[in-house]
């Protein structure tokens, strides 16, 4: 019962609404009922919720008990113990100064008459001082399967957040160069948030920020403009073979750009390369499965008076002061270890104004939650971008909200390789998409946490091993289409219509669909703390449970043995397994092939 704050007779939700005690707990809410949206582990943890609630409400515990707005579960290693346990009873004793197994027994017997997880829960059992181990009917196993099927490419997804609009920006490149290994691990991570976050029942925009303004733009202009004319490109400017192939690409398209005077052929180069750079960037994401929604650019801020417009919000915020003939921005007041320059003594923008306008920018388009993906060397933004938020007004903790990724080695023949053919510093997301291909790439990224440094050992992705974890995956998705293909050419059924739960007794057979209940769980989970590497963790660990399912569990018949209702069974659980593992690999944007 999210929300949930005390019990004393009636609930008070977080949006201030008082409800009865007996319509919250009895009638409940969407949120609460059984539903397909939901995994099974949050059904039960809602009815132990309620069973504490009701409880509380016939004076059977303390009337000012404060419940959490969670239960926590758990798989027990032994499945003896059930298909999930608890420990909230211990939890709770001390503030309830009642023993541990009185509150467990209380919410057994109110678990039992749920009429919503009714037929779902075969048994509760009280264990030790007061742990809760609970068993699910083999029609609840059923019912998971049933679920999977139906929902077929929509099972996992959920409504945590549902009506949030969110604005997830990531990569925003300079549009100088081609995308390197930093821009790769962001452009796999942050494709598969976006998804997982419209998974949990988000409205996300993927926003790519042209950093199209600044002195890197005019340094790009003279290096293209230096490699036509065939001299040295400045010391400070770009180098690297993709340089002389856009600056040749501008000659052989317009070669009166030479012959223009140097201020306005400074500025042709500049923004017909920026135009072709960007046009490849785009394209190297679009093969990557990397989708954009908005390329927003940097000058735009500066358009129509919007930077003025902005600096006017903030004044009005009260946190904008003049002081040796700059304009500041008092984010000291919000724990940025210094006030930031907006504008600076000679009249001209710092970066940080763009900072600032585009944070607005994003919130007046009507973002709730903005999100950035930023560099490992970005630790210092974390705290100037909250106090921008802060001081627009906002609510820093739940309006921005910022993640910093760590580096990437490449490891191939057991050396790191740095070199890059086109870009002559650094390995480029072509590259190593070349090297491994797309699957193996933008799974191996995703992962790992974002805030751990990484390393990508190429000959192991090329490798068709266990040791290999997005061939694992895929194999075992492969592996299940085949099995289910045998299974049509020997005449066994499967499908909605052939579950038969009451024969799916084995361990590995309930381990299985324990897994599979999980997933939604998974979901809501990776969505809520931005770890899509839960997703791709989940996948591995749902292959191997499957993999020992099918070792201890004969799905096809021996022989001249004729197809039985349990085979049919298994190879409807088959179909569910698969169906998962493909929606899996679908939210980290990883192909699920048939056949391998």
């Amino acid at each position: 019962m999210r929300g949930l704050l005390s019990i004393s007779g009636e609930v008070k939700e977080n949006q201030g609404l008082t409800l009865p005690l007996r319509q919250i707990v009895m009638e409940n809410d969407k949120s609460m009922a059984m539903n397909s949206t939901e995994s099974i582990s949050d059904q039960v943890s809602a009815a132990i919720l309620r069973a504490l609630a009701l409880a509380v409400a016939a004076q059977e515990l303390p009337s000012g008990l404060v419940l959490p707005d969670q239960i926590t579960l758990e798989r027990p290693k032994n499945r003896d113990h059930g298909d999930y346990a608890t420990s909230i009873a211990l939890a709770l004793a001390k503030t309830a100064e009642m023993n541990p197994r009185a509150i467990a027994e209380l919410i057994r017997t109110y678990l039992l008459v749920d009429s919503d997880i009714k037929g779902a829960v075969a048994a509760v059992d009280i264990a030790g001082p007061g742990f809760l181990n609970i068993t699910l009917a083999r029609s609840g196993q059923g019912s998971i399967i049933a679920a999977i099927l139906s929902e077929g490419e929509k099972y996992g997804h959920g409504h945590a957040l549902a009506g949030k609009s969110i604005n997830l920006e990531f990569i925003s490149a300079n549009p100088t160069g081609p995308l390197h290994l930093g821009h790769t691990r962001w452009a796999a991570v942050g494709d598969a948030l976006g998804r997982v976050l419209a998974a949990a029942g988000a409205k996300v925009t993927r926003e790519f920020y042209i950093n199209d303004r600044g002195n890197q733009m005019e340094l790009f202009g003279a290096s293209l403009r230096a490699a036509a004319q065939e001299v040295a490109v400045p010391e400070n400017g770009y180098h690297g073979a993709y340089i002389n192939d856009i600056a040749a690409a501008i000659t052989k398209s317009h070669p009166e750009f030479l012959a223009l005077p140097e201020a306005a052929s400074l500025e042709a180069f500049r923004d017909f390369g920026y135009a072709l750079q960007l046009a490849d960037q785009q394209r190297v994401l679009e093969n990557f499965r990397t989708h954009f929604d908005v390329w927003f650019s940097e000058r735009s801020l500066y358009d129509n008076d919007f930077h003025k417009h902005c600096l006017d919000r903030l004044m009005a915020q009260g946190h904008v002061y003049e002081e040796s003939g700059a304009i500041w921005l008092r984010t000291t007041d919000f724990e940025d270890d210094k006030d930031r320059v907006m504008i600076k003594s000679d009249g001209t923008f710092a970066y940080f104004a763009s900072d600032t306008a585009y944070y607005i920018s994003k919130r007046e388009r009507g973002f709730d939650i903005c999100i950035y993906m930023l560099g490992a060397d970005h630790h210092g933004y974390v705290n100037r971008l909250k106090a921008i938020a802060a001081c627009a007004g906002d609510d820093p903790d739940y309006n921005i909200d910022v993640l910093i990724g760590q580096m990437v080695k490449i490891i191939e023949n057991g050396e790191e390789l740095k070199l890059s053919k086109r870009a002559g510093t650094i390995i480029t997301l072509e590259e190593l998409v070349e090297k491994v291909g797309v699957d193996a790439a933008r799974y191996t990224l995703i992962r790992y946490p974002v805030d751990t440094p990484m390393v990508m050992d190429v000959d192991v992705l090329r490798s068709r091993t266990n040791e290999n974890p997005v061939y694992y995956v895929q194999y075992a998705h492969a592996r299940i289409c085949a099995v289910l293909r045998n299974a049509s050419d020997v005449g066994i059924a499967y499908g909605l219509d052939q579950i038969h739960p009451e024969l799916l007794e084995h361990e590995r057979e309930r381990e299985l669909i324990g897994a599979l209940a999980e997933f939604p769980r998974v979901v809501a989970g990776a969505a809520d703390l931005r770890e899509p590497h839960r997703i791709a963790r989940y996948a591995e660990e749902l292959a191997g449970i499957y993999h020992r399912f099918y070792a201890d569990c004969r799905v096809l018949p021996l022989g001249d043995e004729a197809p039985s209702a349990l085979h049919s069974a298994r190879a409807t659980l088959c179909k569910a397994t698969a169906g998962v593992i493909a929606n899996s690999l679908a939210l980290l944007g990883v192909t699920a092939p048939e056949k391998m």
